[in-house]
């Protein structure tokens, strides 16, 4: 089992996010509950390259204060938006013998849309928690619209086991 914290840095995680204070809570109290359990939790952020105001070395580019890594977690960079595009992080995942991932983190319709089809893809069993994921407006639909569609019609029975908060920390006690 691991944790995947996808995306969750400064430039990105704020009001603007649909549900913003809900999202936040449940990514510490998954974090949390991970940490207390030894479920290992792996951090991914996304470099949009030099120039951006994106990318290694700039603030927007930070983790999210409130969810920083601790002691050994590991912290994997991508360029693209699937995590699986990071073949470091593909081979560890693989080498260590991960089975289930639970994804977390931003945004919904990119990064983790993304990265729940490809670890789907790859034969993992994966799990997204309710309120643990969110995106922005877009011109199409809105934040709520958006996240309604991916976690209550994409990926129910399709990709992933979308679960509650609750249900998901059920799951990683279980393994302790």
């Amino acid at each position: 089992m691991v944790l995947m914290v996808v995306d969750v840095q400064k430039g990105i995680t704020d009001e603007r996010l649909y549900n913003f204070p809900v999202f936040i809570d449940n990514v510490k109290k998954l974090i949390n509950a991970a940490r207390s359990n030894h479920v290992e939790v792996i951090y991914v952020q996304h470099d949009d390259g030099p120039g951006t105001g994106f990318s290694i070395g700039d603030e927007e580019f930070e983790i999210y204060e409130e969810i920083r890594p601790m002691g050994q977690e590991k912290v994997y960079y991508k360029t693209t938006n699937s995590c699986f595009g990071n073949a470091d992080l593909t081979a560890y995942l693989q080498n260590m013998g991960a089975k289930t991932l639970f994804i977390i983190g931003l945004q919904t319709n990119f990064c983790i849309d993304a990265t729940v089809k490809s670890a789907f893809e790859r034969g993992y069993e994966v799990v997204v928690p309710l309120g643990a994921n969110s995106t922005f407006d877009n011109e199409y639909m809105d934040g709520e619209t958006t996240y309604k569609y991916y976690n209550e019609m994409m990926w129910p029975q399709r990709f992933a086991a979308c679960l509650s908060v609750d249900e998901t920390i059920e799951r990683i006690n279980k393994q302790s």
